[in-house]
């Protein structure tokens, strides 16, 4: 097995390391907890686990389902062994129903169903607060090629499919989530994490938030809405 060696990049909620194989890395996800682009910052107890866990097992889900992802060992309560991808720059953004952004540019009402869903691309930059992009900005820009992104999208649209049902099946509702891609020896595969940070989901029954967005509107609770998700996926957690 590889061995943690020196810090590659630290992020908002996830550190990663290098390993004693040159293919291969460590995340390593912390209590961090951030929201509008790193300007606030908690620790909340636990979260690090969760989403370690949580990560984990959505990815063995889109393993099964034929999806390459970058997961290659559970390690730890908050690390995970991956394969070292060359990171595409490009969020691909898949909305189910209207929340977040969508609702404040283009004034619709939270909660619409989106059919079919929409497919949105966004350049991974904080800086630039992670600007809205088109298929053409990807290509003319070298982020991806013209093949890669059509690979990307179709791969996003999948695990919609995959993962829309399995919420579904646990009584919650998908609302929309990014993805990061990056090449494995040229072959495109899914990397990052998907977690509660990333996504957002809500009751089906009562559209009570269970994500990230408790955090952002102050709505407490973090930390346990994603134990409750968690728990109703059967995500093996303690």
């Amino acid at each position: 097995m590889a061995q943690k060696t020196t810090e590659l990049y630290r992020g908002k909620a996830k550190t990663v390391y290098h390993t004693t194989d040159a293919d291969k890395l460590i995340l390593h996800f912390r209590n961090d907890t951030s929201a509008f682009d790193g300007e606030r910052i908690e620790q909340l107890a636990r979260k690090g686990m969760v989403n370690n866990k949580f990560n984990y097992f959505i990815m063995q889900q889109l393993e099964q389902a034929g999806i390459p992802t970058q997961v290659e060992a559970l390690l730890s309560d908050d690390e995970v062994l991956v394969k070292k991808l060359d990171m595409i720059p490009v969020e691909c953004v898949v909305r189910n129903f209207a929340a977040g952004s969508l609702v404040k540019r283009l004034g619709v009402e939270e909660g619409l169903a989106l059919t079919p869903p929409t497919f949105e691309l966004f350049l991974k930059n904080d800086a630039l607060h992670d600007p809205m992009i088109n298929d053409s900005h990807v290509v003319s820009f070298g982020w991806a090629t013209t093949e890669q992104l059509t690979q990307m999208k179709a791969l996003t649209l999948r695990v919609n499919e995959v993962l829309s049902r399995l919420f579904d099946q646990a009584g919650l509702m998908l609302v929309d989530f990014k993805l990061e891609f990056g090449l494995f020896h040229g072959q495109v595969v899914l990397g990052d994490e998907f977690s509660p940070d990333g996504c957002r989901l809500w009751d089906k029954a009562t559209r009570k938030k269970l994500d990230k967005d408790r955090f952002r509107q102050g709505l407490g609770g973090v930390v346990e809405a994603y134990e409750e998700v968690a728990q109703r996926l059967g995500v093996p957690i303690d």
